[in-house]
């Protein structure tokens, strides 16, 4: 087994092992893919449409994981995290 602390763009993994998760509220993109979507029905062209970044971030980590490779997770980090698993 290997023991190195993965970081990943989809929070499914952390169920499979993983570490961590930081990435864009899938939410919110799904919230702003209906807005998009409402300007197009609307007869808005889709190129004429402005991009978009995620301005909304969640991070999670689970404990555990970092346990099983001994890895000591500092307060600080686990307080800035949206959600702990244990």
């Amino acid at each position: 087994m290997h023991t190195l602390p993965a970081v990943y763009g989809n929070p499914f993994n952390i169920n499979n092992g993983g570490l961590a998760f930081y990435g864009p509220d899938r939410i919110d993109q799904f919230r702003r893919a209906a807005e998009y979507v409402d300007r197009i029905l609307k007869g808005e062209k889709a190129a004429e449409l402005p991009v978009h970044v995620p301005t909304k971030y969640h991070f999670i980590t689970k404990t555990k994981a970092a346990k099983v490779i001994g890895l000591a997770l500092p307060r600080a980090l686990l307080a800035r995290a949206d959600e702990v698993i244990e």
